[in-house]
């Protein structure tokens, strides 16, 4: 089961990777005003995402497997299973305006995506905490 552990966490710091980086994009996209610059980054931000949406998957597979061979329980265990849910629901969001950006329907600017670039790293102090101390 370490190999197992291991593959998850080194998926989860890959797709992190791209949660952080890619609103980071956002920002600078946000701000582009030529249109070879705004096509430079709707490649960016897709190859990007394609790359952390696989180590997303492949976080949420090992992730069932150590629930299968651990089990499901303790608090602390359904407190990171929600905030997992979260991320996925953040990673969702960015498919969106990845989208919205390559049809030129960007609503947000620069300031927006600053903020929105600091609910992944929140979201990982919490999970992280909740793993390593099991506070409940």
């Amino acid at each position: 089961m370490l190999w197992v552990k291991a593959f998850h966490i080194i998926f989860m710091v890959t797709w992190f990777a791209g949660l952080f980086y890619l609103p980071r994009l956002y920002v600078y996209h946000s701000q582009c005003e030529d249109e070879v610059g705004h096509e430079r980054f709707c490649i960016m931000e897709k190859k990007l995402f394609m790359i952390m949406t696989i180590g997303a998957v492949l976080t949420i597979i090992f992730g069932m497997w150590l629930l299968m061979a651990y089990g499901f329980s303790g608090g602390w265990l359904h407190a990171k299973l929600l905030l997992v849910l979260l991320l996925v629901i953040y990673h969702m969001y960015c498919w969106k305006i990845n989208l919205d950006f390559k049809a030129g329907r960007n609503r947000w600017n620069h300031v927006k995506y600053r903020w929105f670039n600091e609910i992944p790293a929140l979201l990982l102090i919490a999970i992280v905490i909740l793993v390593v101390v099991k506070p409940f």
